[in-house]
């Protein structure tokens, strides 16, 4: 069964089921909420297809459980932390008001991280984009921006950068952040590109230094 008609299958109920790659208590290790407590939830999915993409079992929809909202949420209503982080995959692709909504129900802040490829859903406290080559985001998603986290490749993606920070709004918060393979060879760039242009700040996956999920 292809992407497509797993997909098909699960929208059937209007958000109230997910499929869950993996859900954990941690700490956040990137962007403006580094170093906070978080839940992470990974919904399963994806047709974005990042060659550099580090969680590439997330992309098939087969396989992986399905949970309704009310579980997920009660899942992690079991750690002190209440800010749920979802995340993918690409979350974007369910409509995401009823897992918001139960997650709100436990007092939780919602976050929500996604390359924008699917119009937004859902009541979020932050959004995080982070906009990829292979399919542009969708306008709701970028007018409604909390933070903006370009992952730097090579030195092309600057002026990428540049193009999706003019169009966010003037208090979203502007992160670059070395994609992990290549930081060696693109954080000397990002330091640089920083210091010249300080309306941006440095992201590094802190997690991965830290050896945790």
């Amino acid at each position: 069964m292809s992407i497509k008609q797993d997909l098909n299958k699960i929208l059937e109920h209007s958000g109230s089921i997910l499929p869950v790659m993996e859900s954990f208590y941690t700490i956040q290790g990137e962007g403006f909420f580094q170093g906070h407590a978080a839940y992470f939830i990974r919904l399963a999915g994806c047709d974005v297809g990042c060659h550099w993409c580090d969680v590439k079992e997330s992309w098939e929809i087969k396989g992986h459980p399905v949970y309704s909202v009310e579980e997920i949420a009660q899942a992690g209503s079991a750690h002190p932390g209440r800010v749920a982080v979802i995340t993918g995959g690409e979350p974007l692709i369910y409509p995401l008001e009823q897992l918001t909504e139960s997650l709100k129900k436990f007092q939780f802040r919602t976050h929500i991280e996604t390359s924008g490829a699917y119009p937004l859903s859902g009541n979020w406290d932050w959004i995080c984009l982070s906009p990829k080559k292979f399919k542009a985001p969708h306008q709701s998603v970028i007018e409604n921006t909390d933070e903006l986290k370009i992952i730097v490749f090579n030195k092309s993606d600057f002026d990428w950068a540049e193009q999706f920070a003019r169009q966010v709004k003037p208090e979203c918060k502007l992160y670059l952040q070395p994609e992990w393979s290549k930081q060696n060879e693109v954080l000397p760039l990002i330091i640089e590109y920083v210091k010249s242009n300080p309306q941006w700040n440095i992201s590094l996956q802190i997690h991965k230094f830290m050896n945790i999920p």
